[in-house]
């Protein structure tokens, strides 16, 4: 039948229950008691018992004086026997003219096995909730492409069932989260998304104009400079897992907006920060995986091992054959990566290009869980300098599958230093670095009242959910993830 013919067929029948008085959309309210997979987990108890259920109709088979259809709620299907002497003769014609696959539908019944050992519901009575008045997509191809499931995740989560299970696993990591976080006396905050100076990460912001006060403003890119205030502040050990803004591209790994955590603990530092990441990955792969040992794209990731610690030196030394303890110049660090074609900028510092070497030729082996400590000083603005090695500071990357999981630092609080780093930053500005930071002299004035020696860390909440949830992109972890408009 033609896609207009169906459209059709379904708003005649909504219209023949309108003229009866039978309109389903009045019905405002229906009271459930159990739901899909409670009931066959507790089959033992509930058989016989009259149940009450409600969800949306995804296969129907009418037959003589007896149908079959289900229900799937948000817990999963179960099958529903329409007996018509037990609904009576009105009430089972209404069934297999009125009610279609893709309807809402409240069953009332009574749990039993069918002769198939199916466990289902005897319908006594059936309520038509909502009728559908577009068709879901054909059951056997379902709902298939991309750009499609992503644009109507609706669709998508009910055509697809694993989609709907990564969603509930994105949930339960995220309540996890507070929950190992909590056990270690954390409290959650909230800070500002709008913000006059969008600094703590390195990323190009979005602007906006603030129309009651007639000031530009940003979306923030990182949740850093707040979170410090408030150690300031005295509250020591405290997060906010919260929605950030990266004026970027769009991948497989990055979407403009995301969802990042960041925690800092008072009188601690980048170790502190190590073994507090260990132990919460771990708990956070026994809780929603079930082990520490879980796979992604075929691969086996290990959590219950001790995560392996190598310097970021050690490690370009490992892989690219380049010990950069012993280059001393940025024009011998430039005229280093000429030799391997990598490209850089006039403005770029040995430290600058240590990292390019870091993400070309070590990345792509970091599998395992791996910390790559001690970063060069000049891509860390907002971190304490090793005291045996002030080129380098106090800084670890996680990595894992080849991806970036998470920065931490040992934060820095010496005013004075935090200052002349922001004049760097500004002076990478005016060079023409749009990712730079800028001075913030709020956040001066706070280092100037006291931070004492703090340890902070920001984690990808959407990368980590990608990974306990074996999804290949972003947009498989964000329910609405950000596309090109179609108008």
């Amino acid at each position: 039948m033609p896609q207009e013919d169906i459209l059709a067929v379904k708003r005649d029948k909504l219209k023949t229950l309108q003229e009866e008085g039978r309109d389903p959309f009045q019905i405002t309210k229906y009271d459930v008691t159990h739901h899909a997979q409670e009931i066959k987990d507790s089959f033992e108890t509930l058989e016989g018992k009259t149940v009450r259920v409600a969800g949306r109709m995804m296969f129907k088979r009418k037959m003589g004086k007896a149908s079959f259809c289900n229900c799937m709620d948000r817990t999963g299907k179960i099958q529903i026997y329409v007996a018509r002497d037990s609904v009576g003769e009105a009430a089972y014609d209404d069934f297999k003219k009125y009610m279609d696959v893709g309807d809402i539908i409240g069953v009332e019944g009574e749990v039993f096995r069918t002769q198939t050992g199916e466990i289902s519901i005897h319908a006594m009575k059936l309520t038509l909730l909502t009728k559908e008045l577009k068709p879901l997509p054909e059951k056997f191809h379902g709902l298939t492409d991309t750009d499609i499931r992503y644009r109507q995740r609706y669709v998508d989560l009910i055509m697809n069932e694993d989609v709907k299970d990564t969603f509930i696993k994105r949930s339960q990591v995220i309540k996890e989260i507070r929950n190992f976080l909590d056990g270690r006396d954390f409290i959650e905050v909230e800070t500002p998304m709008l913000v006059s100076n969008a600094g703590g990460a390195a990323a190009r912001p979005f602007e906006t104009h603030y129309n009651a006060l007639d000031e530009d403003v940003k979306l923030r890119i990182s949740l850093e400079l707040y979170l410090k205030r408030l150690i300031v502040g005295g509250l020591e050990r405290v997060y906010e897992i919260g929605r950030v803004f990266r004026n970027e591209g769009v991948d497989t790994r990055h979407n403009p907006e995301f969802t990042l955590m960041e925690l800092y603990q008072a009188y601690t530092d980048y170790y502190g920060m190590m073994e507090l990441t260990e132990s919460m990955f771990r708990y956070l792969a026994e809780k929603v995986c079930g082990s520490t040992k879980f796979t992604y794209n075929g691969i086996e990731i290990d959590f219950g091992k001790p995560f392996e610690k190598i310097t970021m030196n050690d490690c370009i030394k490992k892989y690219a054959g380049i010990d950069f303890d012993e280059v001393k110049t940025d024009e011998e660090a430039k005229a280093l990566a000429k030799e391997h074609n990598l490209e850089f900028e006039d403005y770029h510092k040995k430290g600058d290009i240590i990292n390019l070497f870091f993400e070309e030729y070590c990345e792509k082996n970091l599998i395992q869980p791996t910390f790559v400590m001690d970063h060069p000083l000049a891509i860390s603005p907002l971190t304490k300098k090793k005291p045996e090695d002030p080129e380098k500071v106090e800084r670890f990357e996680l990595f894992i599958n080849t991806w970036e999981m998470c920065n931490a630092y040992s934060e820095l609080n010496d005013p004075i230093d935090q200052r002349e780093r922001f004049a760097a930053q500004d002076a990478l500005v005016a060079a023409g670095d749009e990712e730079a930071n800028h001075t913030d002299e709020d956040f001066l004035t706070a280092l100037e009242i006291g931070m004492p020696p703090t340890g902070g860390i920001g984690y990808g909440i959407d990368r980590l959910v990608m990974l306990l949830t074996d999804s290949p992109s972003i947009r498989d972890v964000l329910l609405f993830p950000t596309l090109k408009s179609l108008s």
